[in-house]
């Protein structure tokens, strides 16, 4: 859609940029100019420029997209049932995952590439404008390679996740399995991603298994990421941060000493960003498996960079609702909702080492979210309630939900 558009008549203008107030940089009275995809003006509303057309926010609050850091949209399969036997008391182990590889290796690309669709028509809906897509749940070279295929048509951000488990044939042979994965599995799955990540845990892989299949990665330029300490106390954390990954992800249980080796990697992060280690809270698998919530507060607290992210997948984190994740982590983990706000939307760009996204400044890209709510605090005042009424991606308004 060509021209101009103006977005005038906003309650609350959360830019996360400089000239507006507190962290988010709240500005009041506010317009937005929107032209070729992009932020071209944010100003008071009574110096606005003319513009080709207009959207009335009606006393709306207008924020940044929500930026999904962390999701498993590619998968085939339903595991309800292993969450209600969770709701009845049994302890989430990570096995299930398996009974998902089974039946995403079954299912035909049209099938997989279905799921995905949906996925992603749901999170939009919720104001979600940007989303990483891991793979994960194929564990062959064919099946990751495809995976990533169909993710790529989706996302610009895709993870390849050979190392999320073990695959059963590989069970009594994982330095096999580790050597497929750094070669020929990588080889496939690198064309189409632009992360690695490792499920560094017990059950999963080994601190040196995870070094070495990272280190495959970078050497071949996939960036990092590492799903660490969701099980347990564990080396992900700190083998995060050695590696220079953009994200350590779950961070559930954490030691003093993977508190301040977070904290030590920075959280600058205004036009552009230092090369931070983000710890990247997932609260959806924690309501769903009913497990302790990851301290927010400390963490916040030390100065680490805190994202929030859906873990959207079949098993430990079925939601694709980046604001039920923000209500989760104001109630559960001692997070202010300007912060959860931040870490869902500057955060969660961070987490992907994108200045592009999650800020309404000029050169931005123009993903935005309209509030049926006057302010950002709805989002967590108002936990359930569909307050998203208009998104904007790319500049592009998408379907009313």
């Amino acid at each position: 859609m060509r021209g101009s558009l103006l977005v005038d008549n906003i309650g609350e203008l959360v830019t996360n940029s400089p000239g507006g107030d507190g962290p988010l940089g709240i500005r009041r009275d506010a317009a937005l100019l929107v032209e070729d995809g992009q932020v071209a003006w944010v100003g008071p509303a009574r110096d606005a420029p003319a513009a080709d057309r207009r959207i009335d926010a009606e006393g709306g609050a207008v924020l940044p997209g929500f930026v999904d850091s962390h999701a498993h949209l590619v998968f085939a399969g339903d595991r309800a049932a292993e969450f209600a036997a969770r709701m009845a008391g049994e302890p989430y182990t990570g096995g299930g995952i398996r009974t998902t590889v089974g039946a995403t290796r079954a299912a035909s690309d049209d099938e997989l590439r279905a799921t995905v669709r949906r996925l992603r028509g749901e999170a939009m809906r919720q104001g979600t404008t940007t989303i990483e897509i891991k793979s994960g749940y194929g564990l062959t070279v064919a099946d990751e390679a495809r995976s990533l295929r169909i993710a790529a048509e989706f996302t610009e951000d895709t993870t390849f996740l050979g190392a999320h488990v073990v695959p059963a044939e590989y069970a009594d042979r994982p330095d096999d399995y580790v050597g497929m994965v750094c070669g020929p599995m990588l080889a496939a799955a690198a064309p189409y991603a632009r992360w690695i990540d490792v499920f560094c845990e017990r059950g999963a892989f080994d601190v040196d298994h995870a070094r070495a299949i990272l280190a495959c990665g970078q050497a071949v330029g996939l960036g990092v990421r590492v799903h660490a300490n969701q099980l347990g106390p564990g080396p992900g954390v700190q083998l995060g941060v050695e590696l220079g990954a953009a994200s350590v992800d779950h961070c559930t249980h954490l030691t003093d000493a993977d508190v301040d080796a977070l904290a030590s990697t920075g959280t600058t992060w205004v036009s552009g960003f230092e090369p931070t280690t983000v710890a990247t809270l997932l609260p959806g698998a924690e309501f769903s498996t009913r497990s302790p919530y990851p301290d927010a507060r400390r963490l916040l607290d030390a100065g680490a960079t805190v994202a929030l992210a859906t873990d959207c997948n079949p098993g430990s984190s079925y939601t694709s609702s980046m604001p039920f994740c923000v209500a989760l982590a104001v109630r559960e983990m001692r997070m202010t909702p300007a912060e959860a706000v931040w870490a869902a939307t500057a955060g969660g760009a961070a987490a992907l080492r994108r200045t592009d996204v999650g800020r309404l400044a000029r050169g931005a890209r123009a993903d935005l979210m309209i509030l049926d709510a006057p302010s950002h605090l709805h989002l967590a005042y108002r936990p359930g309630v569909p307050l998203i009424r208009q998104v904007l991606h790319n500049g592009v308004p998408q379907c009313r939900p």
